[in-house]
C-alpha cells in the first residue's frame, strides 16, 4: 500500500490520487524508453526470447552503470510470481553468458561487452505493489534483487519507490571493521577510506557496494558515489551532484564533466583528512537523495 500523498497546490490544495497503469505494457514501454534516467540501466532488449526447454520471454534486458547484467520484470499490479519468474530468467542468463555478451556487443560495442561484471547480476521487479511475503522472500535468495513499486499521479507524473532491496553474495551492504590507528605511511589514507565507506553505507537502508577493479560503487537503484583506490595523498570520490549548483572549492571539489575518470558522477570530491570527509557529507547526501 502506497504511503505517499501528493497534493496539487494550484488554486487551493487538492490531492492527486495514485493509480495503476491501464495495462502492464504502458509501464514497460515508458521505463524502457527512459531506463537509464529512471533505473540507471542502459536498455538492451525488450521481450527477449530465451532458448531453453520451457521457453519464456524476459521483459527487459539491460546493463547498469557498473556493467552488471540487469533483468527487469514488470507487473501491472501485485503478482506473487514475479520474483520466481525473474529468478528463473536469471538462472538462464548465468548459463548463457555468451548470448548476453553478444547482445551487449551488438548494442553498445565490444569494449563494453568485454567489461561485463558477472559477479553482480541484478533483478529489478517493477510492479503496482508487493506483499510483505515478497519482501521476506527476496532476503532468502543470494541474488541482488530490487522490488520497485510504481504509481501514476495524474497524467504527467509517475513515482518509483524501492520497497525492498537485497544484495547478492558478491556485492555487500555490510559495514566493515575500521583499521587500527595509522602506523606506517599510507595507513592514514587507508583509514580515511574505511571511514568514507562507513559514511556512505550509513546514508540509508539497502545500500549496495559493488566492487570493481578501478572503483567501488555505492548504489540504490543507481550509483550515487564511486570511490577510487587511495592515491598517494588523497582519496577521490565521484558523486552525482550538479557541479553548476555547487560552490567549487579548489583542492576539494572539481567539475569533471567531459573528463575521463573511473566510476560515475560529474563532481569529484577530494578527501585528504577526516575534516574533508565531514564537510563532504552534505554532497554525499545530495547525491544519495537523487539516486
Amino acid at each position: 500500500m502506497v504511503g505517499l500523498k501528493l497534493f496539487n497546490t494550484q488554486g487551493g490544495v487538492t490531492e492527486v490520487m495514485p493509480r495503476l497503469a491501464e495495462v502492464e505494457a504502458d509501464v514497460q514501454d515508458l521505463i524502457e524508453a527512459h531506463m537509464e534516467t529512471m533505473l540507471g540501466v542502459r536498455f538492451l532488449a525488450s521481450e527477449y526470447v530465451i532458448d531453453c526447454v520451457d521457453g519464456g520471454r524476459i521483459d527487459s534486458l539491460g546493463i547498469d552503470e557498473n556493467n552488471a547484467p540487469v533483468i527487469v520484470e514488470f507487473k501491472r499490479g501485485t503478482d506473487a510470481g514475479v520474483i520466481h519468474q525473474g529468478l528463473y530468467y536469471m538462472s538462464w542468463l548465468m548459463a548463457h553468458k555468451d548470448a548476453f555478451r553478444h547482445l551487449v556487443r551488438d548494442r553498445l560495442g565490444a569494449a563494453v561487452a568485454a567489461q561485463v561484471l558477472w559477479s553482480a547480476p541484478r533483478l529489478i521487479c517493477v510492479a503496482g505493489d508487493f506483499t510483505r511475503y515478497d519482501a521476506h522472500a527476496v532476503r532468502e535468495h543470494r541474488r541482488s534483487i530490487d522490488l520497485v513499486r510504481y504509481r501514476y499521479y495524474g497524467t504527467d507524473h509517475i513515482g518509483l519507490e524501492t520497497v525492498a532491496s537485497v544484495t547478492g553474495h558478491s556485492a555487500t551492504s555490510q559495514r566493515v571493521r575500521r583499521l587500527p590507528p595509522a602506523r606506517r605511511p599510507g595507513e592514514a589514507l587507508a583509514e580515511l577510506a574505511e571511514a568514507a565507506d562507513e559514511v556512505l553505507l550509513g546514508l540509508g537502508d539497502s545500500i549496495t557496494r559493488v566492487q570493481r577493479k578501478q572503483y567501488a560503487a555505492y548504489q540504490r537503484l543507481r550509483n550515487f558515489a564511486c570511490v577510487c583506490p587511495p592515491q598517494q595523498t588523497k582519496l577521490l570520490v565521484y558523486v552525482k551532484a550538479d557541479p553548476t549548483e555547487v560552490d567549487l572549492v579548489p583542492g576539494f571539489t572539481r567539475d569533471v564533466r567531459g573528463l575521463g575518470h573511473h566510476g560515475t558522477g560529474d563532481l569529484e570530491v577530494q578527501l585528504r583528512t577526516e575534516r574533508d570527509l565531514e564537510r563532504a557529507q552534505d554532497l554525499f547526501r545530495l547525491s544519495y537523495a537523487a539516486a
